[in-house]
């Protein structure tokens, strides 16, 4: 019996990538340290189905410009503008896909300064309390009512490497970067669940600060 039924090339490669995680993981040597990523999490959003209609047109799908390091997410093509108080503006703020079931802003804290917003310090979803904004695409304007935030830093973390350092979700690490600015940021946030791989997000400041990009060796302990 023949199908017509077809599979995209993106969910063919993410469940590869699925699969030689898993193999993979399985392998590494109890008490082997598991490979450690830190990268710099830039200004973006991430849209509702709805809102990304509202922004870019009926029956608009975000498109794929590059993968993320976590399995299924990805930097679409899509940038929006974001708008403050007083008119004051960010452009290409990048969108990341796939949808989700909110519409949420993260902003590193120079960019609160620059639109004129008090950015609240969260872990990505937790809205209470925090500002708003407008964004424009080229299809209409929206306000967000709330979900503008610094996303507090945070690591990624499957359950076979919150095992190996002795952690469970919702737990506190430090980082240390060696680097021309060695430093030490404390308190991130373990993000734990079978579908993440070992990966730590900091925001464009904290990049910064700690010249992430020249580090010679990146530490997690508690």
């Amino acid at each position: 019996m023949n199908s017509t039924a077809t599979i995209d090339r993106f969910s063919v490669e993410r469940l590869v990538r699925e699969a030689l995680g898993r193999v993979i993981g399985s392998a590494r040597p109890e008490g082997v340290a598991p490979k450690l990523i830190a990268n710099i999490s830039a200004r973006h959003c991430h849209l509702t189905q709805a809102d990304t209609e509202r922004l870019f047109g009926a029956g608009h799908k975000l498109g794929r410009m590059k993968y993320l390091y976590q399995d299924g997410e990805f930097a679409a093509e899509e940038s929006l503008t974001v708008i403050g108080p007083r008119q004051r503006i960010i452009t290409n703020l990048r969108v990341l896909g796939p949808c989700r079931d909110f519409s949420q802003v993260e902003l590193a804290f120079t960019d609160g300064i620059a639109l004129g917003i008090d950015l609240p310090v969260r872990r990505s979803g937790d809205h209470r309390e925090t500002p708003g904004c407008w964004l424009m695409g080229p299809a209409g304007l929206i306000e967000l009512k709330q979900g503008v935030i610094r996303a507090e830093r945070h690591v990624h973390m499957g359950p076979s490497d919150a095992a190996y350092y002795g952690v469970k979700h919702a737990d506190r690490m430090n980082l240390r970067v060696v680097s021309r600015c060695t430093t030490v940021l404390e308190e991130l946030l373990c993000r734990v669940d079978p579908r993440y791989k070992l990966e730590v997000h900091i925001d464009t400041d904290e990049g910064n600060a700690c010249d992430l990009a020249n580090a010679t060796q990146i530490e997690l302990f508690k």
